[in-house]
């Protein structure tokens, strides 16, 4: 069963340029790994990119970040195993997220993941209803002020 804060399905391609763009990330010191240091960095703006493990348990502990993320206007992407995301951050233990946060060398590959992802984490914020238009305002016009007697 999938969990309430995956918002959208990610190709297993997809899923493993994120782990290579968090390899290379590393490299560089440009990640920020665990739940209380990928928030910090949405937070302040840094994130370029913020991938998510899958199997989080229990799931309270990330909830916060899909909403976060799309308040902050930075890109998510799921991963399925955070025993696979720790790996990749150069971790020997789990890991539950890890922000990507700007450098040169995985910025290709950043972008190339946010293309791929850009569709589906479009349509994953948009509300399944639409709005009815807002009705116009009709403005009074102002009272004339009494003239003294």
């Amino acid at each position: 069963m999938a969990k309430s804060y995956v918002k959208f399905e990610v190709s297993k391609e997809v899923s493993d340029k994120a782990l290579e763009a968090v390899r290379l990330a590393k490299q560089k010191n440009a990640v920020r790994k665990g739940v209380n240091e990928t928030t910090k960095s949405i937070e302040r703006g840094l994130s370029v990119l913020v991938v998510l493990a899958e199997d989080v348990e229990p799931e309270e502990v990330v909830m916060h970040i899909p909403m976060l993320c799309e308040q902050k206007k930075s890109h998510i992407v799921f991963v399925p195993t955070k025993l696979a995301l720790g790996a990749a951050a150069g971790l020997k233990v789990p890991c539950a997220s890890v922000a990507i946060e700007k450098n040169a060398d995985s910025e290709a590959m950043v972008k190339d993941i946010v293309s791929k992802i850009s569709g589906k984490s479009a349509a994953a914020a948009k509300p399944a209803h639409a709005e009815a238009p807002k009705a116009e305002k009709h403005e009074k016009p102002a009272a004339k002020p009494k003239e003294a007697e």
